[in-house]
């Protein structure tokens, strides 16, 4: 059965993520970069500083810091140790520089969708501030737009409730505690209807499903203050075993680089013909990218709504550096590791184990402690993630029930519920889903991101002829 669901899937997902989206996600990227002058660039320091800066006086639910945590909270998950280790699987070296170049690119988008989200945000009866791509859309494009605008919100529940948000991070929980702590299968149990599974399976999808109500129940205020906890703190602990991996390998990162970009252009010949479309390259590098960084998708927008900020292109620039922080620093640094070590060619691999398989190899500790160390950043990514998507889907689906809070309630229940089924999923079918969905709630945002890239040109040459002396 689970053969024919993933052809089923497959042959999906190769139609959504075509040609088409692709090119209509990096032409977004590259029009916005070259309208807005290579702003991704030139104020990316200012980006950088403002990030850690709060405004002083600003409207909103939470710090603008809180807001970029919150947004990265959803980002960084298993995208950057799973899905990288998959692109490169499935699509060689090569796949890392695609990803990279639509990073660079996307980080343009990212500023025009933190931008737009401040701009046309609303305040509700409750004084909750309610942004995002459904409101850019129905305010900044026009009330006849308002259809195109609950696609966007149906997509982003299913993105939330089937993709990122639960089975995909679940899945990568599970599997990373189950290598450290049962890999031989030696303790299962059978579930009728399901299959086989390891105890620590259960146990880790049950103790996870708790920790994800108790938190849930708080909302956005309490989700902000664990994201700004745990996210700058995992990130910095993960770059710091990144480098030392890169430390202890030096002499090999001229030859890994030259494998990543003959990869981009060449795949059979760095993969001995096991990959050899530019195609498939360029197709898992874009689709894992934003699978990580979400550039283009339209969730980040949600979350940089709520900042306490009254200027929306400073907002931009610091949910650019979202994309920055996410893909071209942390899925860097990850794939980088997967190619060094050799770990992307290594037979029987799949999913986190290519990646875990890279940490025991590369740094100088035993393969179990190296293993567990990646378990413990993977189970953190993961879970902020599961955080940070319950509120994206939460807002998308208020927007499309004209805010009626018993059913955000119920979804919230059938939400905790997907995180404690997520585990029996299968890995390629988990990652499959993610991606078709990804697609379909990318498509009406990047609509509305070409329509309104006139008025993020105008905000952002009259903020900056204002403030000069930035």
């Amino acid at each position: 059965m689970w053969n024919t669901i993933n052809e089923i899937l497959g042959i999906v997902d190769n139609f959504v993520w075509g040609v088409p989206l692709m090119v209509l996600i990096l032409v977004g990227g590259i029009m916005l970069t070259v309208r807005l002058g290579v702003l991704q660039i030139r104020r990316l320091p200012l980006a950088l500083k403002w990030m850690i800066k709060n405004e002083e006086e600003g409207d909103g639910e939470v710090s603008s810091f809180g807001a970029l945590c919150t947004a990265l909270s959803a980002t960084i998950g298993t995208g950057n140790i799973v899905g990288v280790a998959t692109a490169i699987a499935a699509g060689g070296p090569g796949a890392l520089f695609w990803m990279e170049v639509a990073a660079l690119f996307g980080m343009a988008t990212k500023y025009a969708e933190g931008l737009l989200a401040v701009k046309y945000r609303v305040v509700d009866e409750e004084n909750h501030v309610l942004g995002g791509p459904f409101y850019y859309i129905e305010r900044g494009m026009g009330v006849k737009w308002k259809w195109l605008a609950k696609i966007f919100a149906f997509f982003g529940v299913c993105v939330g409730l089937l993709g990122i948000g639960t089975f995909s991070q679940v899945n990568g929980i599970s599997s990373a505690v189950n290598n450290v702590f049962d890999p031989n299968q030696l303790w299962t149990v059978t579930i009728p209807g399901i299959g086989t599974y390891s105890w620590t399976v259960v146990i880790a999808s049950l103790v996870l499903s708790i920790f994800v109500a108790l938190i849930l129940i708080g909302g956005i205020k309490r989700i902000a203050s664990v994201s700004q906890v745990v996210v700058p703190f995992m990130a910095v602990i993960y770059i710091l075993f990144c480098v030392t991996l890169i430390i202890c390998n030096i002499r090999e990162i001229p030859q890994a680089i030259v494998t990543v970009v003959k990869g981009a252009f060449q795949p059979s010949a760095v993969t001995g013909g096991i990959v050899g479309s530019i195609f498939v390259a360029m197709q898992k590098g874009v689709a894992r990218g934003i699978f990580s960084n979400e550039a283009g998708l339209g969730s980040a927008p949600i979350a940089a709504a709520a900042a306490q900020t009254k200027e929306p292109v400073r907002q931009g620039l610091v949910s650019m550096t979202g994309t920055f922080i996410d893909t071209i620093l942390i899925c860097t640094m990850t794939g980088l590791a997967i190619v060094l070590t050799g770990a992307w060619k290594v037979d029987g691999l799949e999913g986190v184990e290519v990646t875990a398989y890279a940490f025991g190899k590369g740094l100088p500790i035993p393969a179990e402690v190296a293993s567990f160390l990646l378990m413990l950043c993977l189970v953190f990514f993961a879970f902020t993630t599961i955080l940070g998507w319950d509120y994206y889907s939460e807002r998308c689906l208020e927007y499309l029930s004209g805010g009626r809070k018993k059913v955000v309630g119920v979804f919230r229940w059938l939400y905790i519920l997907a995180v404690f089924i997520g585990p029996y999923m299968t890995i390629k079918a988990v990652w499959t889903l993610a991606d078709i969905f990804n697609g379909m709630m990318a498509l009406p945002n990047m609509i509305a991101i070409f329509a309104l890239s006139g008025v993020v040109v105008k905000e952002t040459k009259e903020f900056f002829e204002k403030k000069k002396h930035l």
